[in-house]
């Protein structure tokens, strides 16, 4: 059945609604029975009577005597989870009418819980994330406890003996094992918050860039445990003179080898992590994360494919959408125009379909094969899907060599550039009307994602004619020439003439200089670029369509589906007249690299239907949008409304923009007079900035002197 069909996309906003609360109910009891099922797996009950009798109950010729258990109780409440988010989205998505829509207020009451605090190692962090932090990591703790108890209870001296060891080589050898199953379900968690089309994040209210930072904190945990496990076991086998145990890569078991493969994988992948690391040698970090390929390989082949499909449905899920970005990041997409600011800044205007529909603060990924073919950098949208229905523009500012080489190309005599891009990702809505006052505190480059949230609340305000915050975007530059950055809070086209009822303030700090500018020193302008138009380019739209989200649902259920079809037959017609259920006879690595295939090949044939069938629904649009744009190139380029105050001004939006703006120069903001003077009832605070100006904002709204101080939980970095 074609999912664009389904009863979903009809029925009124209450049916919508109504829906919703039974799916997430359904997702709230089906998410606890899985947690619960992670906290009893140390337990004696589940080892002992719940395991055996459920893997009686499922073993068959189709999935052998264990893997229909694992695939019951791990795997499908999972995947059963996020097709179920999927509806929900989908649902939610037909129910609203404006991204930017407010609320009743109801969660008010979550207010305290949702300020901030910082925490050293875990940065700015609210209250509901410590404590789920907290209690995840009571988990770990709870069931290596039990593990080790439960393990310890059966080692005596009279034991130990018997396997000719001491005590305490019999304990190390029971500790280090059990590491590895604690550092397995820190695993298990480790790839939904690195899935970008993710329908699970945004059932629990989040986004895939506000999450990295949890897959950092699960990957810190997980390798840190694996180190534990993998120096325990070589000081075991040292103890015990059984060295070579390293290298043992039996036919069925474990496999020691594979294990010390995907271990040293993922030491050079931890090793890159490391913020400095990060920051001074990103490259470096780029290349060298592509080895959780072998270190996920490898993992499986170490501990088999039975045991690996506990951690498989966050895996399975990753799969899915990075199969996908790979489908969308194959073509080029129309890039319009480019405006170079003296900055080292530029806007590049991509077209879209009328169809690509996507939230302030949405991101997309960028790569431009002329610098770079294997780099993807990610950048936040500056332009509102309702405000310009035909373009996307993204703001850059040069401060590495990937962003200074762009900058260096649109200086020179450019008239195409090929780009291809992976997204928008975003939150599936956000909530700025529900605050009086919305304060904006920003640092150099990060107003881009406030231009963003500035252009949707221009399009709310004047083609909705819904009442607006008042705005207060209160942006600090090293210098002047930054300044030429406030020209890009209006687009090229598609604003309105004027927007009177949009309340908008700006307090503009030039930090590094004591005055203006001399008006006699030449300034360079600000110059549009366009290129020409390029028939195998085309508009950027949504890699499923306009339902994505049932599409990805559809993608999700068949593919496994089709997995467990392929596997099924595998394994009564070839293994099992091999293996006979014993687990003794086929090689657990051919069985591990036959499953991983045919996950991949079942991923691979329902994305790639799905995708190919949305590209030809698309194709006639994207054929009108190219002709509608080949025609004479523009020559006019618009110039900067601070460096060219003497001259005609170009537009009247930009002159309202000027009017709004109030420069301070030698100094920086006073944020806590800004915040604790405001008086209105909720005063929404956002900040985008350094590092330091990000934990002054975060002190400020945490310390409980201004109640009306709600500081937005929204990441803009990757």
């Amino acid at each position: 059945m074609d999912p664009q069909r389904s009863a979903l996309s009809g029925g009124g906003g209450g049916n919508h609604n109504t829906l919703r609360a039974a799916i997430m109910a359904v997702v709230m009891i089906v998410f606890a029975g899985y947690l619960f099922l992670w906290v009893m797996l140390p337990t004696n009950p589940y080892r002992l009577k719940w395991q055996p009798k459920l893997r009686t109950q499922t073993a068959s010729t189709y999935f052998g005597t264990t893997h229909g258990a694992t695939y019951l109780v791990f795997t499908f409440p999972v995947l059963l989870t996020a097709v179920l988010g999927c509806a929900y989205i989908h649902l939610g998505k037909k129910s609203s009418d404006n991204h930017t829509k407010g609320k009743n207020g109801n969660n008010h009451r979550l207010a305290i819980w949702k300020r901030p605090m910082i925490m050293k190692g875990l940065g700015i962090v609210s209250r509901i994330e410590i404590a789920f932090f907290i209690m995840f990591i009571a988990l770990l703790i709870w069931s290596f406890a039990t593990y080790l108890r439960n393990s310890f209870a059966t080692i005596t001296p009279k034991s130990a003996a018997k396997k000719g060891e001491e005590v305490w080589e019999v304990k190390l050898d029971s500790a280090s094992h059990r590491l590895a199953f604690i550092g397995n379900i820190a695993f298990a968690f480790l790839f939904f918050p690195v899935t970008r089309g993710s329908s699970v994040l945004p059932l629990f209210g989040l986004t895939s860039e506000g999450s990295v930072k949890y897959h950092i904190w699960l990957g810190h945990i997980v390798m840190t445990l694996f180190t534990a496990h993998s120096f325990g076991y070589i000081v075991y086998w040292a103890s015990v003179h059984e060295l070579s145990e390293m290298l043992d890569w039996p036919k069925t078991g474990v496999s020691n080898l594979a294990g010390e493969i995907s271990f040293v994988a993922g030491l050079i992948l931890w090793a890159t992590t490391f913020p400095r690391i990060r920051r001074k040698m990103f490259e470096l970090f780029f290349y060298t994360h592509h080895m959780y390929i072998p270190f996920v390989v490898f993992f499986i082949f170490h501990v088999g494919i039975n045991y690996a499909s506990m951690m498989l449905p966050g895996f399975f899920l990753f799969v899915i959408d990075r199969y996908l970005r790979f489908l969308q990041s194959r073509s080029h997409v129309r890039l319009l125009s480019a405006r170079v600011l003296p900055s080292q800044v530029v806007e590049l205007n991509f077209s879209k379909t009328k169809g690509l529909s996507y939230t302030p603060t949405s991101t997309i990924f960028l790569n431009i094969p002329s610098i770079s073919k294997m780099q993807w950098h990610p950048f936040t949208i500056s332009s509102s899907s309702n405000l310009e229905s035909d373009n996307l523009s993204v703001i850059i500012k040069g401060e590495g060599k990937w962003s200074n080489k762009l900058h260096q190309l649109l200086s020179s005599s450019i008239d195409r550039l090929d780009v291809s891009i992976e997204g928008p990702y975003g939150p599936t809505s956000t909530d700025f009307l529900r605050h009086e006052l919305l304060v904006m505190v920003s640092g150099g480059s990060g107003i881009t994602p406030f231009i963003s949230i500035i252009r949707e609340l221009i399009h709310t305000s004047e083609n909705l004619k819904c009442k607006t915050p008042e705005i207060i975007l209160i942006s600090s530059f090293k210098n002047s020439n930054d300044l030429t950055m406030l020209d890009l809070i209006l687009p090229l086209c598609g604003a309105p003439s004027e927007f009177p009822n949009l309340d908008l303030k700006i307090e503009a700090y030039v930090t590094r200089e004591k005055g203006a500018p001399p008006e006699e020193q030449e300034k360079t302008k600000t110059r549009t670029v366009w290129f020409k138009p390029n028939p195998s380019d085309a508009p950027i739209s949504p890699v499923l369509g306009q339902n994505n989200y049932l599409w990805l649902g559809a993608i999700i259920s068949s593919s496994f589906i089709i997995y467990l079809i392929f596997i099924g037959i595998l394994t009564r017609y070839y293994i099992f007249p091999i293996d006979h259920n014993t687990n003794k006879k086929y090689a657990s690595t051919s069985r591990a690299l036959l499953h991983m295939l045919f996950l991949c090949i079942g991923v691979f044939i329902a994305a790639t239907s799905a995708f190919l069938m949305n590209k030809n629904k698309n194709a006639k649009e994207k054929n009108i949008q190219i002709q509608n744009m080949e025609g004479p190139t523009p020559q006019a380029s618009p110039n900067s409304v601070f460096y060219n105050a003497g001259r005609e001004l170009e537009s009247l939006p930009q002159q309202s923009i000027s009017q709004s703006v109030n420069l301070h120069y030698g100094e920086r903001p006073d944020l806590k007079k800004f915040l604790f003077e405001r008086k209105e009832s909720s005063v929404g605070v956002l900040v985008c900035g350094p590092k330091k100006m990000r934990h002054e904002v975060a002190n400020i709204c945490s310390s409980g002197l201004a109640a009306n101080l709600h500081f937005e939980s929204i990441s803009f970095s990757w």
